[in-house]
């Protein structure tokens, strides 16, 4: 994020970014009612790195931007790092619409961000561990289970 309005955030200046794609995608990922109530909308002026607006509210611009450009190969890095579990919750939903339709990698410590992905590759210290669904890594009881175990707070 840098400091202009939530429009040119999310257009990088691109004309040709109407304001009703930006709308179309807002309620893909859940977004518009959080823009409407900023004061301005999308004419609120974000301040550098979006300070003004919360973890959240970042990541669900640059999911915006992401579909507005329509990509066809998505990167997800740590989608879901740093926000609560309710915030998380609309993100998973943005995440599994962004995600249709496209080639995407996501890359995450939490589990519950991949866990309906063709394929999970877990890696250690940069050395494939697994790799297989969420239902058979479990099923395998190996490196993932022990992780997922962790985050469920499964470990006896």
């Amino acid at each position: 994020m840098f400091s202009d309005t939530i429009r040119n955030n999310i257009t990088l200046g691109k004309a040709e970014v109407t304001d009703e794609m930006i709308l179309h995608a807002a309620d893909l990922v859940g977004a518009r009612k959080f823009i409407n109530r900023l004061p301005g909308g999308l004419d609120y002026n974000v301040m550098e790195r979006g300070s003004t607006l919360s973890v959240g509210q970042r990541q669900l611009l640059s999911f915006i931007r992401a579909m507005v450009y329509d990509p066809k190969i998505l990167v997800l890095d740590e989608a879901t790092s740093s926000v609560d579990s309710e915030t998380e919750g609309m993100i998973q939903e943005a995440i599994a619409k962004m995600m249709t339709g496209r080639t995407s990698i996501v890359i995450a410590h939490r589990l519950s961000t991949i866990q309906k992905a063709n394929k999970i590759i877990v890696l250690d210290k940069g050395e494939i561990k697994e790799t297989g669904t969420h239902e058979s890594l479990l099923t395998h009881d190996g490196f993932y289970a022990q992780l997922h175990k962790m985050q469920y707070k499964e470990v006896v």
